[in-house]
């Protein structure tokens, strides 16, 4: 099978450094392997999306020497088989013979309200409110009523309970190892499609990966736990059909989640702060030698005795990752130092 591998990013703003680093990761992972990469802008929410920031990144990703084949894929483009997977999930039935999928009509500020925040990274596990409706006739008439009178509402997706061997999902991650979450302890019911239509990122992702071939992902250390749920919802296509109906099949591809990177002051890079923006440092006169080379000594992969970023191409870094007997060992052994050095 040909390692098929992915860059998808989010165009919310122009990449940062930590987001090079992960495209330049994920290329050098395929490239390494004899594989090759597809290009998938992540603009399910195209209405909030900056003007321009998908040709940024295209133009960004072109300027660094990263390649990929065909043509790039927008996933705002795409809700017609985002909703036929959607429609294929509502088939299923959990153990009480309801539906997998469930209308929610809990605002954001009613979960955060009711549940306790799970990590740093303010991720709030939803606490099934209107799940629970299900399970008596009134709370099922509540809901009939509520969908009679139109009112807004997203649509969940059912995990199994905690108890349940189907709740427990495994995979090896390339980077941090075997990993284990109960999918209901560790992330709970996720929305699929939101109150205004749009569909959750956790479905386009799984629908996309699968019928795009890819089968090695490389992203960041924030999404190590989607990966779980991810499994459990292409499992889920599988079972219900809607793969087969394409012409594929669901195979659990490769993960590796890299470590986030930090700025100076130790907070992560994000797009909202405009962290080390890749076109302010390329109006300042970086080349894309420079920034390959700099990514490249964030992941780790340096020559002996090289204590600072050397300057290289594509073609030499991949060169340099495949040194790696073992790819990723220099990531591996580079977890604890985050952050972004020698900016002069």
């Amino acid at each position: 099978m040909s390692v098929i591998g992915r860059f998808a990013p989010t165009p919310s703003g122009r990449m940062h450094i930590g987001n090079m680093v992960a495209m330049l990761a994920a290329w050098l992972s395929a490239k390494s392997q004899g594989g090759s990469m597809i290009l998938r802008l992540e603009d399910l929410d195209i209405a909030r999306m900056p003007k321009d920031a998908s040709a940024q990144i295209i133009d960004d990703l072109r300027w660094a020497g990263l390649d990929w084949v065909c043509e790039p894929i927008y996933q705002h483009n795409r809700n017609a088989i985002y909703q036929e997977a959607l429609e294929s999930l509502e088939s299923l039935q959990d153990g009480d013979g309801n539906s997998l999928i469930y209308p929610c009509f809990c605002s954001r500020s009613d979960i955060r309200a009711i549940a306790a925040p799970q990590e740093g990274d303010g991720f709030i596990r939803y606490p099934g409110t209107c799940r629970n409706l299900r399970k008596t006739a009134e709370g099922l008439a509540q809901i009939e009523k509520r969908l009679q009178n139109h009112q807004q509402h997203s649509l969940r997706l059912a995990v199994p309970s905690a108890d349940s061997p189907q709740a427990n999902v495994s995979f090896e991650d390339a980077i941090f190892g075997e990993q284990s979450f109960n999918i209901n302890r560790d992330l709970g019911d996720m929305v699929i499609r939101r109150a205004d239509g749009v569909f959750s990122y956790q479905l386009a992702v799984v629908v996309d990966d699968v019928l795009s071939g890819v089968n090695d992902i490389v992203r960041g250390r924030d999404l190590l736990r989607s990966a779980a749920l991810q499994i459990w919802i292409g499992e889920l296509l599988e079972k219900s059909g809607f793969f087969a109906t394409h012409g594929v099949h669901y195979v659990q591809p490769k993960f590796a989640h890299l470590p986030l990177i930090d700025n100076a002051q130790g907070e992560r890079l994000a797009k909202s702060k405009h962290s080390l923006d890749v076109g302010a440092l390329r109006e300042s006169g970086w080349s894309a030698e420079r920034m390959i080379g700099y990514c490249m000594y964030l992941l780790g992969y340096r020559n002996p005795g090289q204590t600072r970023p050397v300057d290289m191409s594509t073609a030499d870094a991949l060169a340099l990752f495949e040194i790696d007997e073992t790819p990723w060992n220099s990531v591996r052994a580079n977890l604890a130092d985050k952050s972004v050095p020698f900016l002069d």
